[in-house]
């Protein structure tokens, strides 16, 4: 089988693919054709060492991926081979073939394809723990998205409309605003063009957003934090930008107001049965059309390294997918 391999520290173009031997499922495991993969900011990250998860060199990266079961360990009960399957793991998703646990999978809805199994787990997964979870954002409440048009950005918004909330989308260019329109932001604020805190008044009618959801950090943390309704609950996301943010303390004082850490990965990890609820409840939103992730382009497995350069150049809206068998 077909795989990028990592084999040193680098840029994207220092991946290769190989011909690697094909792979069997040990007892607890499952063994998957990859037919798609996610592609996510980490990865451009994990291959240059870094990211807070580290794999021992040589590795194949890759965290989101969705298939087909074909073989199945001892031990296990629930998957049989034909088993449409998405999943989440560690390394590993860009290859055509792949060995986990079975607890880490989960049987794709009737209503997705490949593509779209592929796109949801982390983006999706991040967004319905950050605003369903810990927000706790309610019908009627109004939630401002920065980094809208980014792949957590537009899930945000969907969700958002889902639970009955008023979504303003913020972001960098017309464009990227346009898509997030398509995706059900009620509202906009270009803030390459407008004063982000004069557009969230403008957006708001003074009053403020009631959740802030920031995944860009940078110098775009703290107006926003300023301009935050009382009682409202701002979460920190991640940090696109590169620059971890400090606020002052006597913001969150002042405005009654909440900052809340969202860390998906490891909320996944110690709360199980809720990742898995959560899950299911995306995959029902999906069968009823509240949801759909935007795949703006889709590349072969020679193609990882273009794919990473596109998404550390901020090229990509929504997600993008590798096709591992094309």
């Amino acid at each position: 089988m077909k795989a990028v391999v990592c084999k040193a520290w680098g840029l994207p173009e220092t991946l290769v693919v190989e011909d690697l031997p094909e792979l069997s499922a040990k007892p607890g495991e499952l063994l998957v054709d990859i037919m798609a993969a996610g592609v996510n900011f980490p990865d451009v990250l994990v291959i240059q060492n870094k990211y807070q998860f580290k794999p021992e060199l040589p590795f194949t990266p890759g965290n989101e991926l969705a298939g087909t079961v074909r073989a199945v360990g001892d031990g296990v009960a629930g998957f049989q081979p034909g088993d449409r399957v998405f999943a989440y793991v560690p390394h590993g998703a860009f290859a055509q073939q792949i060995s986990l646990p079975a607890s880490a999978a989960m049987r794709m809805a009737d209503s997705m394809d490949f593509d779209t199994a592929a796109a949801l787990t982390l983006t999706y997964g991040t967004s319905h723990h950050a605003v369903v979870d810990r927000a706790q954002l309610q019908p009627g409440e109004t939630m401002l998205v920065l980094g809208a048009a980014g792949g957590v950005g537009l899930a945000a918004i969907e969700i958002g409309k889902a639970l009955g909330a008023r979504v303003i989308a913020a972001a960098s260019t017309d464009e990227k605003l346009a898509i997030c329109r398509e995706h059900g932001a009620d509202d906009t604020i270009n803030y390459s063009s407008e004063d982000l805190r004069e557009g969230i008044r403008r957006t708001t009618g003074g009053k403020g957003p009631d959740v802030i959801y920031d995944p860009v950090g940078g110098g775009y943390t703290e107006p926003a934090f300023r301009s935050i309704a009382w009682r409202g609950r701002y979460l920190v996301i991640g940090f696109a930008n590169g620059e971890i943010p400090k606020l002052p303390l006597n913001l969150p004082l002042l405005k009654g107001a909440s900052v809340v850490g969202v860390f998906w990965g490891d909320f996944a990890r110690r709360e199980p049965a809720r990742h898995e609820a959560a899950m299911q409840e995306l995959m029902r939103w999906h069968a009823e059309g509240k949801i759909r992730p935007h795949l703006s382009a889709t590349y072969a497995l020679a193609e990882v390294p273009q794919a990473l350069n596109d998404m550390a150049s901020r090229k990509v809206t929504g997600k993008i997918v590798i096709r591992t068998r094309t």
